[in-house]
C-alpha cells in the first residue's frame, strides 16, 4: 500500500522464530585426540579419552589395542571396567591403568607406563551405556612410540675399480619415526662431484659413478630422526685395472725367465755328468781282469822253457785268470 505523500510503506522482516530444542535422545558421546599421539620410549603416555552419558550401573568401559596394519575386528583388550570394578588384562595388564578410576566422571583416559615399540597402534576407547545405543560409543587413538635410530650396518657393492660405479647402502633396524639417512666423505680428500654421486635419503643407498682413485677413502653414513643419530663407515679403495695388467705381465716374464734358466741349468748339469762317466765296451772275446767265472779258481800262469822243454813257473807274482783248465803237453 502506498503511504501518504507517495511514498511506499515498506514492511520490516518478521523476526525468524527460534529453532525448537532436538528431543532428548538416549545417547553416548565419545571425544578423543584428533591428531595421533607420539611418547619417547620408556616414558608414559596418555591417552585421552572423555564421554557424556547418564551413568547407571549397565555403564561398561572397555580399552583395546591394534598393531597397526590390522583391522579392529582384531584388538587385543588391555582393559575393562564393569560393575564398579577395573580388570586389566592381555600383555599391557602390569602397565595399564586408568587416570580417574572409578571412571565415572566423563573422564576414561588410559595411562601406559614404559612405553615400548611394540606399543605402536590404535587403542580404542569404547563406552557402552545401555539403553543409551543411539551411537557406537567408540574413539579410536593412534600411538607411535619414539625409538632413536639403532647403530646402522653400512655395505658396498659394484666394480670399484677406476670408471666403474659403487653402490653404498646404510640401514638401521630399529628407529620411529623411521630415520633419514645421509652420506659424507671423511678426511681432506675433496667429495665426488654431484654428477657422479646420487644420495637416497629414505633408502640410504649412495651410488657413485665414473670413480676414479681420488673417489678412494672413508665414507660415513649417518641416520638420523627426532629421537638423535647413529652411524657407521666404511673403507672404499678403487683400484686401476691398466697397472694391473702391466704388473701381471711383469710377473709373467719374470716367471717365465725364472723357469727358462731352470731349464737351461738342469741340462748343462746333465751334460756334465754325462762326460764324467767312464766309457765301458764289452766285445765278445774280450776278458776282464778282475772277473772270475764261477767254478774257476785262479792258477799260476806256466810257461814252457823252450831250451829244455820243462815248465817252469815265472818269478813274477802276477796271474791271470783262465775260464777253464786247459791240459798241458810236454
Amino acid at each position: 500500500a502506498l503511504a501518504e505523500g507517495g511514498h511506499s510503506e515498506s514492511s520490516e522482516p518478521s523476526p525468524r522464530r527460534p529453532l525448537a530444542p532436538p528431543a532428548p535422545g538416549l545417547a553416548v558421546e565419545v571425544k578423543v585426540p584428533s591428531e595421533p599421539l607420539s611418547a619417547p620410549v620408556g616414558k608414559t603416555a596418555e591417552l585421552t579419552c572423555s564421554y557424556s552419558t547418564s551413568v547407571g550401573d549397565n555403564f561398561a568401559l572397555e580399552w583395546s589395542f591394534v598393531q597397526p596394519g590390522k583391522p579392529v575386528s582384531v584388538s587385543q583388550p588391555i582393559l575393562y571396567f564393569t560393575n564398579g570394578q577395573l580388570y586389566p588384562t592381555g600383555s599391557k595388564a602390569e602397565r595399564a591403568s586408568l587416570l580417574q578410576n572409578p571412571p565415572t566422571g566423563g573422564v576414561a583416559t588410559l595411562k601406559l607406563t614404559d612405553v615400548r615399540p611394540s606399543d605402536t597402534g590404535t587403542y580404542l576407547c569404547q563406552i557402552n551405556n545401555p539403553p543409551d545405543f543411539y551411537t557406537n560409543g567408540l574413539g579410536l587413538i593412534n600411538l607411535t612410540v619414539l625409538v632413536p635410530p639403532s647403530r646402522p650396518a653400512c655395505s658396498q657393492s659394484g666394480q670399484t675399480f677406476v670408471g666403474g660405479s659403487a653402490a653404498l647402502r646404510c640401514s638401521s633396524s630399529m628407529g620411529a619415526p623411521k630415520p633419514v639417512y645421509n652420506w659424507i666423505r671423511l678426511g681432506a680428500s675433496p667429495t665426488p662431484s654431484p654428477g657422479s654421486m646420487v644420495q637416497d635419503e629414505v633408502s640410504g643407498q649412495l651410488i657413485l659413478t665414473n670413480l676414479s682413485l681420488a673417489s678412494s677413502g672413508t665414507y660415513r653414513c649417518v641416520a638420523t630422526n627426532q629421537m638423535g643419530s647413529a652411524s657407521c663407515e666404511l673403507t672404499l679403495s678403487v683400484t686401476d685395472p691398466s697397472k694391473g695388467r702391466v704388473a701381471g705381465t711383469v710377473i709373467g716374464v719374470l716367471l717365465g725367465l725364472l723357469f727358462l734358466s731352470v731349464a737351461v741349468f738342469c741340462l748343462i748339469r746333465f751334460q756334465k755328468e754325462r762326460r764324467k762317466r767312464p766309457k765301458e765296451t764289452f766285445g765278445g772275446s774280450d776278458l776282464q781282469e778282475d772277473a772270475m767265472a764261477p767254478g774257476v779258481s785262479e792258477q799260476p800262469l806256466e810257461r814252457e822253457d823252450s831250451s829244455n822243454g820243462l815248465l817252469e813257473r815265472p818269478s813274477s807274482a802276477s796271474t791271470v785268470t783262465t775260464k777253464s783248465k786247459l791240459p798241458m803237453v810236454v
